[in-house]
């Protein structure tokens, strides 16, 4: 089913049908909010409301938007106002604490993307929120820079510096 017709039921007055949209984006939007907020509990926290205010909000939905930068707007502006709710510049997770993949120790060859989320995490730490936003959008959820000046309201060219910025403040790291 395609996302117009499950706005289309859910207007209609089927509110079940909105699982569609939810099982569509749970897993990418939930990413990005964890990546964002470095927690997996405030991660969830936005996560729900943003669903929840995507739902209430979905009357006022204009179809000639792309329903996913719609829904990124969204989740965006929650995860703001869950770090600022919060009041602390985004805290990491530490993988060894709340790793449901098993025993460490254990040669897998999943292990070696586990390495790899693990260095990204590190990686992002230290980041500005808003560099670290602009490049989780641009890079995790592969948006083009107009659909990101939508979600953030940020112009084309400060976003294009805010990666530039990020990835420069990466690249240390990566090649050293």
């Amino acid at each position: 089913m395609t996302e117009a017709e499950i706005i289309a039921q859910v207007l209609d007055g089927r509110r079940d049908a909105y699982r569609g949209i939810v099982e569509r984006y749970y897993g990418d939007c939930g990413r990005f909010a964890y990546r964002m907020l470095g927690n997996r509990q405030d991660a969830e926290d936005a996560l729900q409301e943003t669903f929840l205010r995507a739902y209430r909000a979905l009357a006022r939905y204009r179809h000639s938007d792309r329903f996913k930068s719609w829904l990124y707007r969204i989740l965006v502006n929650q995860c703001r106002t869950t770090a600022r709710q919060r009041r602390r510049d985004v805290a990491r997770f530490d993988p060894e604490a709340d790793d449901d993949s098993g025993a460490r120790g254990q040669v897998d060859p999943s292990d070696r993307v586990v390495e790899a989320r693990d260095l990204l995490d590190k990686l992002l730490e230290p980041l500005d929120p808003a560099l670290r936003e602009a490049f989780l959008l641009k890079y995790g959820e592969e948006l083009e820079y107009s659909e990101m000046a939508d979600i953030t309201g940020a112009s084309v060219s400060a976003l294009k510096m805010r990666v530039k910025r990020a990835c420069d403040a990466m690249r240390p790291h990566v090649e050293g």
